[in-house]
């Protein structure tokens, strides 16, 4: 029984802690991930060719997108592109910090991947979630269009009957 004790109030600190410092984190508000940012955003050069071809494929793929929105089919090989190219981001980034000084002026390739994922998946991954909201929209006006014309056809078969 003294162990159940113990443990429950070793849980019990625990527990406090936690809370502890998540309203402390809480307290000290968005300073901290906006300061975050604002150093990211000026630490890279953003006149570099490269960077700005990055954002100009996002772009044009973005556009595509919108453009394209009533081809599904097209969608989806999109859609299953922007997903290859967030799961290949990886291999793209050891790769790119190998060569880095062939391309740009200093390394933005860490190891953990993290320039990559802001500037290379994480557009890819909107983009594929846009396309995934308009095809589900595109599902639920076709099931609505089908459940018309089964009740029309549904409509015709009582009153071919009725005559």
């Amino acid at each position: 029984m003294e162990e159940l004790k113990s443990a429950v109030g070793d849980h019990m600190d625990l527990m406090a802690d936690l809370i502890e410092k998540l309203s402390a984190e809480l307290r000290s508000g968005l300073r901290p991930a906006y300061d975050n940012f604002i150093g990211f955003f000026y630490a890279i050069d953003w006149t570099e060719p490269w960077l700005i071809s990055v954002l100009a494929f996002h772009a044009v793929l973005l556009i595509v997108v919108i453009i394209s929105r009533k081809n599904i089919n097209f969608q989806m090989c999109l859609f299953l592109l922007a997903l290859a190219g967030v799961y290949l981001a990886e291999t793209l980034n050891s790769v790119l910090r190998d060569n880095w000084k062939s391309f740009a002026g200093q390394n933005y390739f860490d190891t953990h991947g993290l320039f990559l994922s802001v500037l290379w998946s994480g557009p890819l991954l909107v983009i594929a979630m846009i396309i995934l909201v308009n095809i589900l929209f595109s599902l639920c006006y076709l099931i609505v269009r089908w459940k018309r014309a089964e009740l029309r056809h549904r409509a015709r078969l009582l009153h071919n009957k009725q005559d």
